[in-house]
């Protein structure tokens, strides 16, 4: 039963990487609904702020038949009002006789799902998958609710040898076809990319979600620009396409506070060595997602900047948490080691 409930738990985690990018400052979450017989009756995910979370979605696709059933979510059901009524309540005016969660609810003040249901006479399992789906879609939140700031990915690509440009300054395309792809589905999962003023005056980014045709996502991320001074009048980043944010300052901690302030909680770095590096030196770095490409250059830039170390004792020590084949280009998924993280 515990494999079946695991499978249904990945449907669920995929139905929250659906909503991501669309729920923040609220936690993207997928829920499933199984009937007495244990068949899927509803799915679910959270939506906009404002909107139902998933498995009010859920119940509701489900209706009659999650009289008796399980609801399999994500996250901990909440348990307090804000601008939509408890998800506990709505489980039991369905009338479920099992939940089941993987993580729980560190938000204090919804926090406590599992013990009202729990009391109530529902049947409640926590824990199910909870390190999958806390390193999954709830990785920002997550971070986000520990540390009062955005969480931040810095996405690069580089050749084999660290390069990011050749020794001309061109850097068209390093990467595949296949990690361009998935960056730009990266991109309409967070809530905000980030680039220095430098980079948009050395290569005019769009700075959009876009697929392999070129037509726009639905849901565009907030496009931030770090840095003192103006922008050229025709840059891309300055067009109506998705909104844009300028932070005229060097202060990651700053930038950070602003965004937070707006309710962003998962930030794409995508700025040059220099924004880079800042953001390394102040341990504002908190995942990094590289695309190494089968390809030797030898000279021009390379992906990180000056970042406040001039030993090898010094240097920001990262654990790699997955290495994965992107086409012909190898992804490496990495985390500060435990005792640098923030």
């Amino acid at each position: 039963m515990e494999e079946s409930l695991a499978a249904v738990m990945r449907t669920a985690v995929a139905r929250a990487e659906q909503a991501r990018g669309r729920t923040s400052p609220n936690p993207p979450v997928g829920a499933v609904v199984l009937d007495a017989d244990g068949q899927v009756a509803g799915l679910g995910e959270t939506q906009p702020p404002g909107g139902p979370h998933a498995e009010v979605v859920a119940l509701r696709a489900a209706g009659e038949r999650a009289r008796g059933g399980t609801a399999v979510v994500t996250l901990e059901p909440c348990a307090h009002f804000g601008r939509t009524p408890p998800c506990t309540a709505a489980l039991l005016d369905a009338g479920v006789a099992r939940v089941v969660y993987a993580v729980s609810d560190p938000h204090a003040a919804a926090a406590g799902g599992a013990k009202v249901l729990a009391d109530a006479g529902v049947a409640v399992t926590g824990g199910l998958l909870a390190e999958e789906v806390a390193r999954g879609p709830l990785r920002a939140w997550l971070h986000h609710i520990r540390t009062g700031r955005p969480h931040v990915t810095w996405k690069y690509a580089a050749t084999l040898d660290g390069r990011v440009a050749a020794a001309d300054g061109t850097s068209r395309w390093i990467s595949s076809a296949v990690s361009r792809a998935e960056v730009h589905d990266l991109r309409r999962k967070v809530d905000a990319i980030m680039v220095g003023r430098g980079t948009v005056l050395a290569d005019d980014p769009a700075l959009t979600a876009r697929a392999e045709d070129g037509t726009p996502a639905p849901r565009q991320p907030l496009r931030v620009v770090v840095g003192h001074g103006d922008l050229p009048a025709g840059a891309k980043v300055l067009d109506d396409a998705a909104e844009t944010l300028r932070a005229r300052t060097h202060d990651p901690a700053e930038v950070l506070t602003e965004l937070a302030a707006r309710g962003v909680v998962d930030v794409l770095l995508e700025g040059g060595p220099t924004l880079a590096g800042a953001f390394a030196e102040a341990g504002a770095i908190d995942r990094v997602l590289a695309y190494v490409a089968p390809v030797l250059l030898g000279a021009g830039p390379v992906a990180l900047g000056a970042s406040g170390v001039s030993t090898i004792t010094g240097a920001h020590k990262f654990a790699v948490e997955e290495v994965t084949m992107c086409g012909p280009d190898v992804r490496i998924s990495a985390v500060p080691s435990r005792n640098q993280r923030n």
